[in-house]
């Protein structure tokens, strides 16, 4: 075949490219075995809950502070998250002195982290080390699930705890025919084994039909997630990925790093705020619910 050589150099400079990121990623997942050897015989047995929370969101600034019939949301989530058996500590990671206000005056603790932070899990990070004890599971507990059941924060704990080739673990929930086409209700595929193939803003699997199946299962994914502390230590020197930039998913660095992440399914009926629209959504269910 006949190729210019700007499609030569181009080709050459991808495999540059791959070698490079390989590199990076042998790096690190060699380091994560040689960590991974020395676990203690209580597997993954010391658990924190951190709720990352920050004012400046794109979508709707000053989230987590927004009213939830009369409470602060990031309070909201906090009262649930208090409830959960499987944490024994529970603090609010944050970059902004209104919420750290907000927080300590219903009596949570909170840790400040830097405005550099660009996601929750960074922010994970951050705060975990700041932490004066040493844990094994850190459960990232999205500041916007004021509804969250703490039966699900405990179900990903478990389930990274029985799973010693994963690194991370999350829940999924049914999703609803309306929530299709919304991109920030963010789409799962798992394999048989229940561990995690991939996440998408649009809707995944997708038919050569074009059209939403009503029989199939599709699957939401809930915003709760957990890892390694060991992993989490290491996360930050992965580097970003092509699909993870695309979709801005944050749990598609894992995957496409070639690590394992845990799935697991459970009954949720409502869903986390995204935007102020789905503030009017969660105080109808929960008045419908006689939820106070």
């Amino acid at each position: 075949m006949r190729g210019s050589s700007s499609a030569t150099s181009s080709s050459d400079g991808t495999t540059r490219s791959w070698i490079i990121a390989g590199a990076a990623v042998a790096a690190a997942t060699a380091a994560y075995a040689v960590v991974s050897r020395r676990r203690s015989a209580r597997f993954r047995s010391r658990v924190v809950g951190i709720i990352p929370a920050r004012f400046a969101s794109s979508r709707f600034p000053g989230k987590p502070l927004v009213p939830i019939l009369g409470k602060p949301m990031i309070q909201r989530t906090w009262e649930r998250a208090k409830l959960a058996n499987k944490l024994d500590q529970l603090v609010v990671a944050t970059d902004d002195k209104k919420i750290a206000a907000c927080c300590s005056d219903f009596g949570a603790n909170v840790m400040m982290t830097s405005e550099t932070c660009r996601n929750g899990t960074e922010r994970c990070t951050e705060a975990l080390q700041k932490l004066t004890k040493k844990f094994d599971i850190v459960v990232n507990i999205q500041g916007d699930e004021p509804l969250i059941e703490p039966e699900i924060i405990d179900g990903v704990v478990m389930a990274l705890q029985a799973a010693p080739d994963a690194v991370f673990s999350t829940a999924v929930t049914s999703l609803k025919p309306e929530d299709t086409s919304d991109p920030n209700r963010v789409k799962c595929v798992v394999d048989n084994h229940g561990y995690a193939i991939y996440f998408s803003r649009g809707l995944i699997p997708y038919n050569k039909s074009g059209k939403v199946n009503p029989h199939f299962p599709y699957l939401l994914h809930l915003g709760i997630q957990s890892y390694d502390t060991k992993f989490l230590k290491i996360y930050p020197e992965l580097p970003p990925t092509p699909l993870q930039l695309e979709e801005d998913l944050e749990q598609l660095k894992v995957l496409e790093n070639g690590y394992k992440m845990k799935v697991i399914k459970v009954d949720h009926e409502a869903h986390g705020v995204d935007t102020p629209q789905d503030v009017e959504k969660i105080e109808r269910f929960m008045r419908e619910r006689n939820l106070s």
